[in-house]
């Protein structure tokens, strides 16, 4: 089976960065691109449903208005979202992508995300889904459940497309940014750019010793790269080297207990999301 560049669209500002960035992907790893659109079951009823205070002797009219009225609703949902495909589809196409595929699932995200993981090699998403702010189902109230569920790496983006060049990895020498190190040496999705490796803590030998192992690994494998061992918090230090040095993407790996991955368990993950303005890669 092959595994496709999985890219989720819904009604947010964010799709069509989805979509732009699927491309990249898509094109550079040779891989198939699907568009996916996720119907939730789940949602909350909108305010104005008052059923529960429907009188007696109306109720059971009024009940099944509203189930049509849900029912019309679900369509309507299932029409835009196909209609927000075929858009995808088509821009996928003019950037020159052979046959982007599109797939609508009804329930809910996370739960399709794990049952299609098998099929997907990277999964790109916008940081907040369309309903965000009603629904903690949604990508954006609920990111840490899509990072935790899938094992595979995923491509967090924001709301405008910038063709990436300047790629940031947030190295701490642990196994995993170890291994991450490694997938990037072997992806030609990362072919011809540029690299920055950055540590934050204090620069001992044993730091300089992981940071030379990191340079020497990505050089080996034909990429221009430089480094950095830095002082001080680490989500301001990163964010202060990006600024300074125009990066496009920041990669890091998902889960650990070094002080770099550390931010990406519990509330701290969306924080740093929300004042991200660049992609962020995760590398499980």
């Amino acid at each position: 089976m092959s595994e496709h560049v999985m890219a989720c669209i819904d009604g947010s500002g964010y799709s069509t960065a989805v979509c732009d960035y699927g491309v990249w992907a898509s094109q550079r790893l040779a891989a198939p691109l699907t568009f996916l659109h996720v119907l939730d079951n789940h949602l909350p009823p909108e305010e104005g449903n008052f059923s529960g205070n429907i009188g007696l002797g109306s109720r059971e009219h009024l009940l099944e208005e509203l189930a049509s009225l849900d029912e019309r609703r679900a369509r309507i949902a299932q029409e835009q979202g196909r209609s927000m495909l075929d858009a995808a589809q088509e821009r996928a196409s003019k950037q020159g992508v052979e046959e982007p595929l599109a797939r609508q699932r009804n329930g809910e995200l996370v739960e399709t995300l794990s049952e299609l993981e098998s099929e997907t090699r990277l999964l790109v998403l916008g940081k907040r889904g369309e309903s965000a702010h009603l629904a903690s189902e949604h990508v954006g109230s609920n990111l840490e459940r899509v990072v935790r569920a899938l094992h595979r790496p995923i491509l967090m983006v924001p709301e405008e497309y910038r063709d990436p060049q300047r790629i940031m990895i947030a190295f701490d020498g642990g196994k995993s940014t170890r291994k991450g190190i490694e997938m990037i040496a072997a992806s030609p999705l990362f072919k011809g750019l540029s690299f920055h490796i950055v540590m934050v803590g204090a620069g001992v030998a044993d730091y300089r010793a992981q940071l030379d192992w990191a340079l020497d690994t990505l050089r080996r494998a034909g990429l221009g790269v430089q480094g950095a061992i830095l002082a001080g918090e680490v989500e301001a230090t990163l964010r202060a080297y990006k600024q300074e040095n125009d990066i496009d993407m920041l990669v890091m790996g998902a889960y650990g207990h070094s002080r770099i991955r550390h931010l990406l368990v519990g509330s701290t993950t969306t924080a740093m999301l929300r004042k991200a303005s660049i992609p962020l890669l995760l590398l499980r």
